[in-house]
């Protein structure tokens, strides 16, 4: 029978085929020879420093919980450096160097994910996109420009995507997490993008962007 013809559309099928099965969790049996490098590297890209983060002090974190809002006006001011490095290091900033553990949690912790910057006004940041290496808490220089129209044909149009200063823009590199995890990766793959995106939705209030 065509699949197209039943009541089961792919979202279900992708919940019964990621299950796991009851006592078998996970295959211990892990390759750790091959195990997926944990940072992406662009060596040739120039690199842009950030300044330290704050890591004490702050708003008071019940107060930035309670003002969070998805909101479509912004502010008619540059960001400022300091806030870029800020937001940065809520999103996947290390808190640990021993473990390399990181603010937002992650399944495995195998941190799958990577982020990406197209900066539109940003104080002594030009124009372009980026790459965050988090070991370093830097930016990797990708390409200069302006790129505010094909990224905003990218959010289906929305004039949100063209006006901010800044997009963040998160991908993954799904074999760290199928190294452990086989195909139910794709499933925690989006809940650790979901992590990354609430801190830093929650460091723009803290910083009152919003």
């Amino acid at each position: 029978m065509d699949r197209r013809d039943s009541k089961e559309g792919i979202g279900d099928r992708f919940q019964q085929e990621t299950k796991y099965q009851k006592g078998h969790l996970l295959d211990t049996d892990l390759d750790w020879a091959n195990k997926p490098k944990r940072y992406k590297r662009y060596p040739t890209a120039p690199k842009i420093e950030l300044v330290p983060p704050q890591v004490v002090g702050g708003a008071p974190l019940w107060e930035v919980m309670r003002r969070r809002r998805s909101i479509r006006s912004f502010k008619d001011e540059p960001l400022k450096k300091e806030e870029l490095s800020q937001l940065l290091w809520a999103a996947q900033g290390i808190t640990n160097l021993e473990s390399e553990f990181r603010n937002a949690p992650s399944a495995g912790a195998l941190y799958p994910v990577e982020t990406y910057l197209i900066t539109n006004s940003v104080e002594h940041v030009d124009s372009g996109v980026y790459h965050y290496a988090i070991d370093k808490h830097e930016l990797d220089q990708l390409k200069v420009g302006d790129f505010r129209l094909p990224v905003a044909q990218s959010a289906f149009g929305q004039e949100i995507a063209y006006r901010a200063n800044v997009v963040f823009i998160w991908t993954a590199i799904f074999e760290r997490s199928k190294w452990r995890s086989k195909q139910r990766a794709y499933r925690y793959v989006g809940l650790d993008a979901g992590h990354i995106a609430q801190n830093v939705a929650l460091a723009a209030v803290a910083l009152d962007l919003d």
